[in-house]
């Protein structure tokens, strides 16, 4: 099974360089590797070009012009343009496991989504890991936050890992799903803008066509960077949009990802 690892970003180019360090020492290599970038300046475009020519991994650049926050539109572009039937979505200051593809590849079932966990890196941790360039950590690690989501066991992930569907701590800065499934719904809700709720929304409609929540422990592992709060403006807007999901028993959405394919 392809494999197509989508990572989002916005003018943050330090932290995507760790990101894709950390791809870098997988277990086991994507066949590609989107950046969704949601209109990032030059800088991004040049870390990129420079970050090909050093490494072997297929990375495909998947540019937007910065209208500001749109995420939802960036994942549906970068989605549209992979070749692999089973996609990955991550954040740009999401720093891997070395097993965190594989552990996505392994847990992959039919008629499922799949919902991984995080640990946290403290702001001077960040700072620490920015400036060093190193993506190398464990359960012992220092500056960890929720220390317990840094544990990789397979046996422990089997015991704890749930099927059960239910919307508290979805979220696509770990998640992955057969492309055929996010088609299905016509992918993320492009009349998102703003932070907050397209990747809720996706998951309802996601879980109303019948694809079920599959929620990992303890196997595909991420180090999350600390970073600002983002603006929560346009919060009560996408509220609306994620409410007429729940509500109407939606399973598709009219500006979706069939606009890019």
């Amino acid at each position: 099974m392809q494999i197509s690892l989508i990572i989002t970003t916005y003018n943050r180019p330090d932290a995507l360089l760790l990101v894709l360090k950390s791809v870098e020492h997988q277990s086991l290599v994507p066949n590609e590797v989107i950046i969704a970038d949601d209109g990032s300046n030059d800088k991004t475009q040049e870390l990129i070009d420079d970050f090909i020519t050093h490494s072997n991994i297929n990375i495909i650049h998947s540019f937007q012009k910065d209208k500001g926050f749109r995420a939802a539109k960036s994942r549906n572009k970068a989605i549209s343009k992979s070749t692999s039937e089973y996609i990955i979505l991550i954040d740009g200051d999401m720093i891997l496991h070395h097993n965190f593809v594989y552990d996505h590849k392994k847990n992959a079932q039919n008629g499922y989504f799949t919902q991984g966990g995080r640990a946290l890196l403290g702001q001077k941790k960040s700072n620490e890991v920015l400036r060093g360039k190193y993506v190398a950590f464990n359960l012992l690690s220092s500056g960890l936050n929720n220390r317990k989501n840094a544990l990789h066991s397979n046996l422990l992930s089997k015991l704890f890992s749930r099927k059960k569907n239910y919307l508290r701590g979805l979220k696509t800065c770990n998640v992955s799903f057969y492309k055929k499934d996010c088609i299905s719904v016509n992918g993320f809700n492009n009349n998102f803008e703003g932070w907050g709720r397209e990747d809720s929304e996706f998951f309802v409609r996601l879980m109303n066509k019948g694809i079920k929540r599959k929620t990992l422990r303890f196997n595909a592992i991420q180090y999350h960077l600390w970073h600002e709060v983002v603006s929560r403006k346009s919060l009560l807007k996408n509220d609306q949009l994620l409410q007429k999901a729940i509500d109407e028993n939606l399973d598709w959405c009219e500006m979706g990802i069939q606009h890019f394919l």
